[in-house]
């Protein structure tokens, strides 16, 4: 059984079972399998369609905040291979009152989960999706709509990728590897210029935006834009509370209400680079094998009912938690140590933003980035926010979300509307 809800009362049919994909009771549409082939070129359209939005309202010229579509687009992964990645783009019924073109914003949205249910896309159609089906549940909320009409409703055109894996049913997400996640991002961007009949042109300025995980995407697509995507005008962008390196994270997430991360690393780890099965097998205890098979078809809401404040030494035969299996496993470690991002240089202007009481994607390792790229030379503007701790590390990571941002919001747009801003690398080491 199946109920997909809307604020428009839209829901899943039983749909033909013989052909359909799946996800825990969730029927994905025909649209997010990939085809056999892809086209050559990175961000080429493979193809589109009109998406109806939950949550709008009627306008005088066109539906409130805008009309999105739909997309699915080429990229290529970290091993080096082409990829399908789908995301919707919106189109603002808002006019743009800056300079220039009506400018674009990629989204990379924060956590969403493993399971192509969870995909941001499907969720701008049903913003609460509820699934039963063999004892398995799944709920997956569009949590990330909220920014998307903050921009729409300031003329900015915005297209929101789901990451390669999260929606597309030929493989799983590989959940915070850096180079797939930068490249789709980056690919967005060109994808959503290649969309026929919208207001952006080729001169359109373009920014990023993203938090949590998008935070990390978007700083990693901000290193490789100018080796991997020059054409791509790229001019700002917020990363806020971004996973920037990822042992620090591993020992900070085990253990709390989002331990279900850890298992999604693995899985896409275990995707991304299959030598490193060797070491999952000498440590995963059959419970930790099952662990990670029923987290590949979850989203946040499935994780946080089903594992919530464990912890990964129940997952191993030694009782080892896994950051201390990365710390005993050379192969492992350099896998991860390549997942590392402040590196390289970003280009255009990166507010970083970070909660000082975050301790579940931790500040000081968000801080650190922000210290490595103005030490290589970039334009950062490091914006702490100091809310009170909680004691709940999930609060404290999310309490910022919200705090900052109508703030981050506006920054964004005021760039792209060829406002200035001025790094503040120079006060960073005294600020928090």
């Amino acid at each position: 059984m199946v109920v997909a809800v809307s604020i428009a009362g839209v829901g899943f049919g039983a749909g033909p079972a013989a052909a359909a994909v799946t996800s825990r009771g969730v029927t994905i549409p025909d649209f997010y399998t990939p085809p056999a082939a892809l086209p050559a070129a990175n961000g080429s359209l493979v193809r589109a369609e009109p998406l109806a939005l939950a949550l709008s309202l009627p306008g005088i010229n066109s539906s409130l905040p805008g009309s999105a579509t739909r997309v699915m687009y080429k990229s290529t992964d970290s091993n080096g291979n082409p990829v399908a990645v789908t995301g919707a783009y919106l189109e603002p019924a808002a006019d743009w009152n800056g300079p220039g073109s009506r400018p674009l914003v990629v989204l990379a949205p924060g956590t969403m989960g493993q399971g192509d249910q969870c995909s941001t896309s499907l969720a701008l159609q049903y913003p609460l999706i509820l699934g039963v089906n063999s004892g398995q549940t799944t709920v997956s909320i569009g949590y990330e709509i909220l920014a998307m009409y903050q921009l729409l409703a300031k003329g900015v055109a915005v297209i929101q990728t789901d990451y390669p894996g999260l929606g597309t049913t030929d493989r799983l997400h590989p959940y915070v590897n850096r180079v797939d996640e930068g490249h789709a991002v980056l690919d967005a961007a060109r994808a959503a210029k290649a969309l026929p009949n919208t207001s952006i042109t080729a001169q359109s300025l373009v920014g990023l935006y993203g938090y949590s995980q998008g935070g990390g995407a978007v700083a990693s697509a901000a290193e490789l834009q100018s080796t991997y995507a020059p054409d791509v005008a790229l001019t700002a962008t917020y990363a806020g509370a971004p996973p920037a390196d990822l042992i620090k994270v591993t020992e900070a997430i085990d253990g709390t209400e989002l331990v279900g991360a850890l298992g999604w690393s693995v899985n896409g780890f275990l995707q991304t680079d299959p030598s490193l099965r060797a070491v999952a097998e000498k440590y995963l205890s059959d419970a930790g094998k099952a662990a990670l098979a029923d987290l590949s078809t979850m989203c946040v809401g499935d994780a946080l009912f089903g594992y919530a404040f464990k912890r990964s030494t129940s997952w191993t035969t030694t009782g080892k938690s896994l950051a201390d299996v990365i710390e005993a496993e050379p192969s492992l470690r350099s896998f991860i140590d390549q997942q590392f991002i402040g590196s390289r240089k970003p280009t255009g202007v990166v507010r970083v933003a970070t909660g000082v009481a975050d301790n579940l994607v931790p500040h000081g390792q968000a801080r650190t980035m922000a210290a490595d790229w103005c030490r290589l030379g970039g334009k950062v503007v490091y914006a702490p926010i100091l809310l009170p701790d909680v004691f709940d590390p999930l609060l404290n990571h999310f309490g910022p979300l919200l705090a900052d941002q109508g703030t981050a919001v506006s920054w964004l747009t005021d760039r792209l509307a060829g406002r200035s801003a001025t790094s503040n690398c120079g006060i960073l080491p005294i600020l928090p």
